[in-house]
């Protein structure tokens, strides 16, 4: 991170202030290319074809007769991306099996690959589906069988189902343990000499590239829209595809494409408008990997107005976040955070100059959503609710900011119990909530005596520990807010390399905590809340999974966004 000389903004004078600059490159993205995108999938014939095409799968869902076939086909329709146009049909069909279920499942199919994705698809609609279902794979001893190691796609759906463990759910952590094992085995087992076997087999080749697949990600945490992706591709190589299903996934992609192509051309009009980006050019600009960002969260068409108004905000919140991070001095930050938690746009003729403008945009910016919301949902808000996500995240920056000042290094607990507030992602989750959510009284009541659903705080230590592992190795040394690993080192007396297994150990458990469905206190969460919640966690993992996704324009950054919203699908 370099030093630069600048002539203060607040300050008319010549005094010169030493600032920081993290040499963020311009964003990749022109506007020009983004109002030039079109799609030949908007309208006739294809959306006649995919009419049908609905309902010949439609037909399909509710008129098969054997149990198991049918769960298998919900399975494929959830990855194959197009499941939210049957939710009616799925909640039926898992509703029916849920009030059934007598500890198996009752068709002829009764074995480990049936049970295991029956109940995870049980769990993920949100069914209390009991962790004892799996005893009967185990042995007097209380172990797992080692006989059921060789049915490999059974021993896949009790990996999958693992993911679904709640704490203290100690056999679904056995059984994550017993099928980790034996997957990585099965991986270690097809070695050169199989290659052969391999490329002359289909189902063998689908088995292992799944195997793999699964073992890098579990499916609980994977996105649903990239992971539509990547299945299309992969069930295209399945030997007994259903052509129909493939065609239906296709063109549902692309149809569903060309409504986000819509949505970046208002996003990136309305960033132009504002005019931050050519003013605070030391900030990022990443407007489109916000983008993806929001499509990771609600990609569905009818979303549409969440994702163009939370892509402002996650911009807004990135700009923000470089002012505190990088730019600002402690006193201007002093003063931001004022004005911030005073709310009034009289505020404004006591920032520095460049402070200005991203302060009115937000304060704009917050308004027109609150209108629109109660304009178009007819709901009871108060925007103090919103008020109070910038100001506690603006504060965590403050607090970052004071501790790199003074050279404070925080315990790890401190630096979490900030972090996750610091990371944003409350802010994101609750104005997502507010932006498609009819009134909930109790979470307005969370919000009303200062705290958050517990939910959201465990989404955010995800993305804020998510987000460390895959940028701390090179701003370790510079940043202070990045500090993280040296705290755990410090603290267990352990290397680096131990303290990352250790963050991921404690990733793992705030998911664990994030796959109930109610918090600490008994409070019910929404379903929609539950789903912002855990896809802004999923989202957070594909964007860091191979470094800061969000922060660099590399080769592998716009590939992704080239093939997740840019470029169709050949059909």
């Amino acid at each position: 991170m370099d030093c630069i000389s600048a002539k203060s903004p607040s300050d008319s004078s010549v005094t010169n202030i030493v600032r920081r600059s993290a040499n963020f490159e311009p964003s990749i993205w022109s506007f020009d290319f983004v109002q030039s995108l079109s799609s030949k999938y908007k309208g006739e014939p294809y959306t006649s074809r995919v009419k049908k095409l609905e309902e010949d799968v439609k037909r399909m869902l509710v008129e098969m007769e054997n149990s198991l076939a049918q769960l298998e086909l919900i399975d494929t329709l959830q990855r194959l991306g197009v499941s939210y146009r049957f939710e009616n049909e799925i909640n039926t069909i898992l509703k029916e099996k849920y009030v059934n279920i007598n500890g198996n499942i009752n068709n002829p199919n009764y074995n480990l690959y049936a049970t295991a994705l029956e109940f995870r698809l049980l769990r993920q609609h949100g069914y209390a589906v009991p962790q004892e279902t799996f005893n009967y794979f185990k042995d007097e001893t209380g172990k797992f069988k080692t006989n059921i190691s060789g049915d490999i796609m059974g021993v896949l759906a009790l990996y999958e189902a693992s993911f679904y463990e709640k704490k203290g759910e100690s056999i679904l952590e056995e059984a994550r343990i017993f099928t980790t094992e034996r997957l990585k085995n099965y991986t270690i087992m097809i070695s050169e000499q199989n290659k052969l076997m391999i490329n002359n087999n289909y189902d063998y080749y689908y088995n292992i590239e799944v195997v793999n697949h699964a073992l890098e990600l579990p499916l609980h945490r994977r996105t649903t829209r990239i992971e539509a992706k990547w299945f299309i591709d992969m069930y295209k190589k399945k030997q007994d595809m259903n052509p129909i299903l493939l065609e239906f996934a296709k063109l549902d992609f692309n149809m569903i494409q060309s409504t986000h192509h819509e949505d970046l051309k208002h996003i990136f009009r309305w960033w132009r408008h504002t005019k931050l980006g050519e003013k605070l050019n030391f900030a990022r600009d990443r407007l489109m990997e916000c983008f993806l960002w929001k499509v990771g969260i609600r990609f569905e068409p009818k979303f549409s107005y969440f994702r163009t108004t939370t892509v402002k905000l996650l911009e807004l919140i990135t700009l923000i976040d470089d002012i505190y991070d990088v730019y600002g001095t402690l006193d201007e930050l002093e003063l931001f955070t004022k004005a911030i938690e005073r709310w009034d746009v009289e505020m404004i003729n006591e920032l520095p100059e460049y402070m200005k403008m991203p302060y009115i945009v937000l304060h704009n910016t917050i308004n027109e959503m609150v209108f629109e919301i109660l304009r178009d949902q007819q709901i009871t808000i108060k925007i103090q609710y919103l008020k109070k996500t910038w100001v506690d995240m603006c504060r965590c920056f403050l607090q970052e900011a004071k501790w790199y000042y003074s050279g404070y290094t925080p315990t790890l607990e401190e630096y979490i119990e900030n972090g996750w507030i610091s990371v944003g992602a409350p802010v994101l989750i609750v104005h997502a909530y507010f932006s498609h959510s009819n009134n909930n009284k109790e979470i307005f009541e969370c919000l009303e005596h200062g705290y958050y659903p517990t939910i959201i705080r465990h989404s955010s230590i995800i993305i804020r520990l998510t987000n460390d592992l895959a940028t701390s190795s090179e701003e370790l040394k510079e940043v202070m807010l990045r500090r993280q690993f040296n705290v755990t080192c410090k603290k267990k007396n352990i290397c680096e390399e131990e303290a990352r297994e250790h963050i991921k150990f404690l990733i793992s458990e705030a998911w664990k905590e994030m796959n109930n469905s109610e918090s600490d206190d008994g409070l019910i969460y929404p379903i929609s809340l539950i789903e912002d919640a855990r896809n802004f966690a999923r989202i957070g993992l594909f964007m860091y999974q191979h470094g800061d996704g969000h922060s660099s324009q590399d080769n592998l950054s716009k590939e992704r966004i080239s093939s997740f919203i840019i470029k169709p699908i050949p059909l």
